[in-house]
């Protein structure tokens, strides 16, 4: 399974997407510090909405192999503008939660996530794990190893290192 780091603001859903993935029963716990599992790294909320914190979401991202930013559905504002994804060099997934808030605005949040630079956006329940299912068959597509021979055939291509190679094209003989 891939890796994935959380990051978004305090009661976002974080700590409960971490139970429901694993399939535990939902408990609140304030997150402290940042917990990292063997599949899962959660951050606290302030990483994200202090500037003077900020710097610890960029160094956690090193360590994930994806990167999601996560918003409730009924969030009143954006953490995380246009242009969020340049300190980020891992995919970076949208995870909408609290989609059964009465008080949902889920296209809004999805905009919001479109325009950070998300590139693919699962909607969430963490009561119902309606929507788990789906994130979990993302998490574990298969990871291609990279070895610097490739990152660097790839980006000559003007790819990320994780994008697929397009089609009909292939490594050259012997990476």
């Amino acid at each position: 399974m891939k890796k994935i780091f959380l990051m978004g603001r305090s009661e976002a859903g974080k700590t409960s997407l971490t139970q429901a993935l694993k399939g535990e029963e939902l408990h609140y716990v304030k997150t402290q510090y940042t917990n990292t599992e063997d599949d899962t790294i959660d951050s606290p909320g302030e990483y994200a909405e202090s500037k003077h914190f900020s710097v610890g979401l960029a160094c956690f991202s090193f360590e994930a192999d994806v990167i999601a930013m996560v918003q409730a559905a009924d969030e009143p504002f954006n953490l995380f503008g246009p242009g969020s994804r340049c300190f980020i060099q891992r995919p970076l997934i949208g995870v909408i939660t609290k989609v059964d808030s009465p008080y949902a605005n889920v296209d809004m949040v999805r905009l919001w996530m479109k325009n950070a630079g998300c590139e693919r956006i699962f909607e969430v329940n963490n009561k119902t794990r309606e929507g788990i299912k789906e994130l979990l068959d993302y998490l574990n597509e298969p990871v291609e190893m990279m070895t610097m021979d490739r990152a660097r055939y790839k980006q000559s291509l003007g790819l990320n290192d994780w994008d697929p190679l397009p089609e009909g094209v292939e490594y050259p003989e012997g990476m």
